[in-house]
């Protein structure tokens, strides 16, 4: 059984009603959206007890990132020139990394909340569909928030200033951090087997990756590759954390290749602009993901 899974359950599931109409029986004042409400609680509860118990999981989850933020920033940053703001290029990239893991464990454990049968359990309770999937959302992007904040606090090691726009950078990691979360509860919806669907987000959250420009300028590239790029949703998140996030060294100015990003015909879009276009194609999916969520079996 997954952890919290009964507790859970009996919170989710209506209360028995007794003979008198007493305070067994369900409060029908209460309303739908008190009870969705309700129902994020839980299940945002339900996220945070498994974050908290389980620290090996924590440490695993940023132990890759942070190597490859100190090798390889370190590695190609000691060529020196222009290249010693390199490590700082890829802090936002190891910031999506980080943020990319428990997007994918949220949808693994949905798998094995359906095959354990807990799944059918939240599907018989009194509330709308759209409330659990939002909880589970909602649960892990603030696991992916919870995994950034180490890693943040290593900014001024990797060469950028403690400056309050930081914490506008977190709340972009948040963001972003919900809208991974939904692609992969949106997927683990649609695909039934644990096993595939650890497959195909492997297989797709690699590409997207090498595709966002967290390690390489998006400027100058092949049109092939350019194109490509644009395609990708990742790499609109990736510069509008860099765009965020403060200058290396205030008193210079950074190389032009540390800015680069994304163009349309040489227009830059907004940071505002480029949050949508990772989020708003997210919650389509998880609304298309909402109508065969009901038909589970």
């Amino acid at each position: 059984m997954p952890l919290s899974s009964a507790t859970t359950s009996d919170s989710l599931s209506p209360p028995a009603p007794d003979a008198t109409g007493g305070r067994g029986a369900p409060d029908r004042r209460a309303g739908p959206f008190v009870a969705d409400l309700r129902t994020l609680r839980i299940l945002w509860r339900r996220e945070m007890t498994r974050f908290l118990r389980n620290r090996a999981r924590l440490v695993m989850g940023l132990a890759a990132p942070l190597l490859f933020l100190f090798v390889l920033g370190n590695g190609i940053g000691s060529a020196g020139g222009d290249l010693g703001h390199y490590q700082a290029f890829l802090f936002p990239g190891t910031l999506l990394m980080v943020v990319q893991g428990p997007a994918v464990a949220v949808g693994t454990v949905l798998m094995w909340d359906r095959q354990s049968g807990f799944l059918r359990q939240m599907l018989v309770a009194p509330v709308r569909r759209g409330a659990i999937l939002a909880g589970i959302c909602l649960g892990g992007a603030t696991t992916g928030a919870l995994y950034a904040l180490p890693v943040l606090a290593l900014a001024g090691p990797m060469g950028l200033p403690y400056h309050p726009r930081l914490l506008l950078v977190l709340g972009e990691v948040a963001l972003l951090s919900f809208a991974l979360t939904a692609l992969g509860v949106s997927a683990a919806v649609c695909i039934r087997r644990p096993e595939t669907f650890q497959i195909v987000s492997g297989l797709a959250m690699a590409p997207a990756m090498l595709l966002s420009g967290a390690l390489f300028p998006v400027g100058g590239l092949p049109s092939w590759l350019g194109a490509a790029v644009l395609a990708n949703p990742l790499s609109y998140g990736v510069d509008a954390l860099r765009r965020t996030m403060p200058d290396p060294d205030p008193t210079t100015a950074a190389p032009a290749w540390f800015h680069a990003g994304p163009e349309w015909w040489g227009w830059t879009p907004p940071v505002l602009l480029e949050l949508a276009l990772v989020v708003l194609p997210s919650l389509l999916l998880l609304l298309l993901a909402g109508r065969r969520f009901a038909r589970i079996d």
